[in-house]
């Protein structure tokens, strides 16, 4: 999992509120379980139309927000399933960063495990950075883990809580398996006790 330290990039707004995980990566493209080539389908049945061509008002169709790396959202974003699907479509987009007023729980553990920083902040900063991301590809901002701040196009800054344990996962990149693997000594020091012990096991 790639390390999460600090994040410039453009912002694009997505003012809806309950984007639930079937309008993040609908069912029909859950058959994979690679991580990658989701991204195309993100957002599918709001990007295009019944002839799978662009629907051009759409903001991700947007010259401005092809390359958004984060995303301004509504309340409640990522509810419904629980599919991991969802934020594999999102960082495989290219989206590292996305800040909401409430996320669903599961989607929001999800994200960490997948190298997404999810950001709850009041509906009154998710207003003010909406605002500035509608600025286009001038909607450029900085998101910091390390000092836990955001930083809009105009200089202003905004502090963000979150979980000590899933910041130190995402500044290290550690998912799972690196969680696991920074013990690996633990874990063969019982296996060689074991086999010494118990030899019949």
């Amino acid at each position: 999992m790639d390390k999460f330290t600090k994040l410039t990039g453009v912002a694009a707004p997505l003012p809806l509120i309950n984007v639930d995980t079937d309008m993040i990566i609908p069912k029909q493209f859950l058959k994979t379980i690679k991580r990658t080539g989701l991204g195309k389908n993100l957002f599918h049945e709001m990007r295009y139309d019944h002839l799978d061509q662009e629907i051009e008002h759409f903001l991700l169709n947007k010259p401005a927000y092809r390359n958004a790396e984060i995303l301004i959202a509504g309340e409640n974003f990522g509810c419904g399933s629980s599919r991991e699907h969802a934020p594999w479509a999102l960082l495989d987009f290219g989206i590292r960063c996305v800040i909401a007023p409430s996320f669903a729980d599961i989607f929001y553990n999800n994200c960490f495990k997948n190298g997404i920083l999810p950001i709850v902040l009041p509906q009154d900063e998710v207003d003010k950075l909406m605002d500035d991301a509608e600025r286009g590809a001038n909607a450029t901002v900085t998101v910091d883990l390390e000092s836990q701040t955001i930083t809009g196009p105009d200089g202003g800054t905004i502090g963000f809580e979150v979980d000590p344990f899933k910041r130190h996962c995402l500044l290290n990149g550690l998912d799972e398996i690196g969680l696991t693997m920074e013990k690996i000594h633990h874990v063969d020091r019982h296996e060689e006790h074991f086999a010494k012990h118990l030899p019949w096991h």
